[in-house]
């Protein structure tokens, strides 16, 4: 039997699930009529709610079944996505995270879902959400029509998780319904495969016109016969067959990047990847060190001893270690955006919390850095972004009268320099008082008050520990804390950091860091009888003097290099 947890499985699938959720609600706070981030957003709670109840998550299918309930009226367009609602279906997806994964408070659920029933204009007398569809199909008895539903699933819908009794359930919530099971195609006992799904359904239904419930109802089910019959007391009157969308399963697994509906194709190509613990991949770049130092032991000894076979299987080995080595390097490498979208929810809840009108824009974020870098970066960049928010940023009204536009502006992008990446953070707000940090400075200690600093050395000063300008300390930021713990993460990272700034135009503060700890490549160099290993990071370059000059500048310090003064340790 496999050895693998399927709720550790549905963790993964509802993480991505979760993180996709909230970028799409966020998206939907700025363009509420699109209707592409209504639907996905719809998608995602009925994946999260069927994968959740096939795995016994029975808690957070209940509570996304009102949550989804809500955006189907959005959906349908009896509500509209207001930022209310986007708001509180924010807190929502953290509440069905908290359920999920236990690392959240315990929050009032019913109360967040008495919130989604104002947010559409649901009345609160209505009780649960999903009701208020049912009535409105129920409601005028002479409107409705008694339906024949008939469905046969894909033999290999039980295999990929597909729950025929959830399905069932669903579609008693569209109206009044009797079920029978279609068994002509059960097989003898002989030839029965327990994984194949032999049997059909038939459903009768009463309702106005149930089209569009029974669409949703197998939104996640593709390939599949299914048709629907109007009926009237002496019989069927009309026959619709209704189309089968090549969709996929709903606990087959989750959508890994949006789930929407996708051919077989597409699912085939999906499953050519695969998940890989991040352990596995930390040993695999172990076992590669060690490999490329043994190899550049070898390729020592080989050039030492002269032996043109033993040279040759050096190369060879070289060659081949170096290839290894770059492709178990870019296993590791992951685009940076994924770590950029986790800061957009970050800066909508300061923007409501502050009281400040924010434009979060990103860019390169298809800039890969290592997994591992990615991991330490992000407290950083919390801090960050949370300093250019609360002090950066100035409000509204202080704003339009330094005629600045009201909605201020933060931006966070990636790129490569050189055989680094770097990370930059802009915001537009009123910069940094390089007199008032010199003065702070003073009072603390930190320098003496007839220092000579120039302006970007005295904007470094904000990284002391315990060192801060608010005037007062908030639930955001004041306690001098955070740019301390930026100064130090980077610093252990190997990385720099610079920092600009013009008084009323805002900052642009710069992080730049390896792309990766993993493997570094390195300069090996002989003094005496010991040689070393220099990173080529920290080798700006190489120069190679003449016997002139290496005699002639045997007892001096210094170095002529292209009419530039180089010190010379010897």
């Amino acid at each position: 039997m496999s050895g693998l947890d399927p709720a550790a499985t549905f963790r993964q699938e509802a993480q991505e699930l979760l993180e996709l959720l909230e970028q799409v609600l966020l998206d939907l706070g700025h363009d509420p009529a699109d209707r592409e981030l209504i639907d996905s957003a719809f998608r995602a709670l009925h994946t999260l709610k069927g994968s959740g109840a096939m795995f016994g998550f029975t808690d957070v299918a209940e509570f996304i079944h009102d949550f989804e309930t809500a955006f189907d009226r959005v959906r349908k367009g009896k509500a509209s996505a207001s930022l209310e609602l986007v708001t509180t279906a924010l807190h929502a997806k953290d509440h069905v995270s908290g359920l999920i994964f236990g690392d959240a408070a315990p929050v009032d659920g019913a109360a967040i879902l008495q919130a989604l029933r104002s947010a559409v204009d649901v009345s609160a007398a209505s009780g649960a959400l999903v009701e208020a569809p049912q009535r409105a199909i129920a409601a005028p008895a002479a409107e409705n029509s008694r339906w024949r539903v008939r469905f046969r699933l894909p033999g290999d819908a039980l295999a990929y998780g597909t729950n025929p009794a959830l399905l069932l359930e669903e579609m008693a919530t569209i109206g009044p319904a009797t079920v029978r099971a279609l068994t002509a195609d059960i097989p003898p006992l002989a030839a029965f495969d327990p994984e194949q799904c032999y049997l059909g359904w038939e459903v009768e239904l009463t309702a106005a016109d149930p089209h569009e419930a029974i669409n949703d109802v197998f939104l996640f089910v593709g390939d599949m016969e299914l048709s629907i019959e109007r009926l009237v007391e002496s019989g069927t009157i009309a026959v619709e067959p209704a189309e089968s969308t090549e969709a996929p399963r709903v606990a087959a697994a989750p959508a890994r990047s949006e789930p929407q509906a996708k051919s077989r194709d597409s699912a085939t190509e999906a499953a050519s990847s695969l998940r890989v613990p991040a352990e596995r991949l930390d040993a695999l770049m172990d076992q590669v060190g060690e490999l490329v130092i043994a190899q550049t032991r070898l390729t020592q000894i080989a050039a030492g001893a002269r032996d043109p076979a033993l040279v040759a299987i050096a190369e060879e080995l070289e060659r081949l270690s170096s290839g290894l080595r770059d492709t178990s390097m870019g296993i590791r490498m992951v685009q940076i955006g994924t770590l950029f979208g986790r800061f957009r929810r970050l800066t909508h809840d300061l923007s409501r919390e502050l009281s400040k009108d924010i434009d979060f824009v990103t860019t390169g974020e298809d800039t890969e850095l290592d997994k591992t870098m990615i991991e330490r970066i992000a407290d950083p960049l919390v801090h960050l972004i949370r300093n250019a928010i609360d002090h950066g940023l100035e409000d509204a009204a202080t704003r339009v009268a330094a005629g600045k536009p009201a909605r201020g502006t933060v931006r966070l992008g990636a790129a490569y320099v050189g055989a680094e990446i770097a990370i930059t953070l802009t915001d537009d707000g009123a910069g940094i008082n390089a007199e008032r940090v010199r003065a702070k400075a003073v009072e603390n200690g930190l320098i003496a008050p007839d220092a000579v600093m120039s302006d970007d050395e005295t904007f470094l000063l904000i990284f002391a520990p315990g060192f801060s300008t608010a005037k007062e300390v908030t639930a955001v930021s004041g306690r001098g804390v955070g740019m301390d713990v930026v100064k130090r993460t980077i610093e252990s990272l190997r990385g720099s950091i610079d920092i600009a700034s013009r008084a009323g135009q805002g900052s642009t503060i710069t992080l730049r860091l390896p792309l990766t700890l993993a493997i570094l490549d390195g300069m090996l160099v002989r003094v005496g009888d010991s040689r070393y290993s220099i990173p080529l990071t920290a080798v700006e370059e190489c120069v190679e003097l003449s016997v002139a000059e290496a005699v002639g500048s045997r007892d001096r310090t210094f170095l002529d290099i292209r009419k530039r003064l180089v010190p010379i340790k010897r």
